[in-house]
């Protein structure tokens, strides 16, 4: 399928509203090509970044035209671009399909279009011969990769911490805690859960000082101890031992720093750890705070905890506090 097609066929869902006009992209070609070889490069880095800032408060849905359109931009150049030139494009391709990926995901796109967008970045990537950069988009995958699949889930976790290129510290280390929850997942011993834990956490304590984290800066600058404990909290949940991911999620939200979408992910799940350990209106109230931070901007990961921690909480459906969780996500726009 041609990639303007794809952009303007079927797949673009009016939710999304991600279709492109003809007369946009001109337009968008043609303030790209203002700007000199070395100069358009750091206008394409910094627009990409501009549109992932936008998505920490306005949301995935809101930010998504942008992000396309961004990226059929780069596509549109490279095609026609001098091969000094056309190296740096895919790379910022490659960093705006990953996006584009995300946002598609969050945003609850099916999952065969966020999966178009990782694969263009897979390979973009290694047209570029940037490994880690293909390692990351094998973690990104994995992340993508629905529960009920985890053998898929481990495969691509594997290949990410463990394929034949150099991840930085932190991107290593978030591969390997997804290598951990896809582990606990396929019902692996929990001594193979926690040695790969661990590896995560020796692999974060070689990291330099964590950077703001930037769309087109160094991968996983941003991933610190505390986004690690939460993430490792899931693992623990996977696992069937809820108390622990309670006690975790509850002292690293309590102390952490994280951005509104990921508070409002590990939020909903702590809900739901709440409610696998028997606690329905303490779960029902966790719930509706990862709701307040969720429901406005759109964050579809969160929500889609919620839905699980609502079903969850269905034999407990005529307590006041479960009630009232069920009845603000039934009000929720589709």
């Amino acid at each position: 399928m041609r990639r303007r097609s794809f952009l303007q066929g079927a797949l673009a869902t009016p939710l999304l509203a991600v279709a492109m006009e003809a007369g946009r992209l001109e337009a968008a070609l043609g303030n790209a090509r203002r700007y000199s070889d070395h100069a358009l490069i750091s206008h394409l880095r910094a627009s990409l970044d501009e549109i992932a800032r936008a998505d920490i408060s306005a949301g995935p849905r809101h930010v998504l035209p942008a992000a396309v359109e961004l990226l059929a931009v780069i596509d549109e150049l490279a095609r026609d671009a001098t091969s000094a030139i056309r190296r740096d494009l895919l790379g910022v391709g490659a960093r705006a399909a990953e996006f584009a990926a995300w946002l598609h995901r969050d945003a609850g796109s099916p999952a065969h279009v966020t999966s178009f967008f990782h694969d263009r970045a897979a390979e973009w990537a290694a047209i570029t011969g940037d490994g880690p950069m293909h390692a990351y988009v094998l973690l990104r995958k994995a992340q993508a990769t629905d529960r009920h699949d985890p053998t898929r889930m481990l495969d691509l976790a594997q290949s990410a911490a463990h394929g034949p290129w150099a991840l930085p510290p932190r991107a290593r280390a978030e591969a390997l805690q997804q290598e951990a929850r896809a582990l606990a997942l396929t019902g692996a011993p929990a001594s193979g859960v926690t040695r790969t834990l661990d590896a995560a956490h020796a692999a974060l304590s070689q990291a330099t000082a964590a950077e703001p984290a930037t769309c087109t800066g160094p991968l996983c600058a941003g991933y610190t101890l505390d986004r690690l404990m939460a993430q490792s909290a899931i693992s623990h949940r996977e696992a069937g031992q809820h108390h622990q991911a309670v006690d975790l999620l509850q002292q690293h939200l309590a102390l952490g720093v994280f951005a509104p979408r990921d508070r409002a992910f590990f939020t909903a799940h702590l809900s739901g750890a709440l409610a696998a350990a028997g606690e329905p209106d303490q779960a029902a109230a966790t719930g509706l705070t990862a709701l307040r931070l969720a429901a406005g901007p759109g964050y579809g990961q969160a929500l889609g905890e919620l839905r699980r921690t609502a079903a969850q909480l269905r034999p407990h459906a005529r307590r006041p506090a479960v009630r009232e969780l069920r009845q603000a996500l039934l009000a929720l726009p589709s």
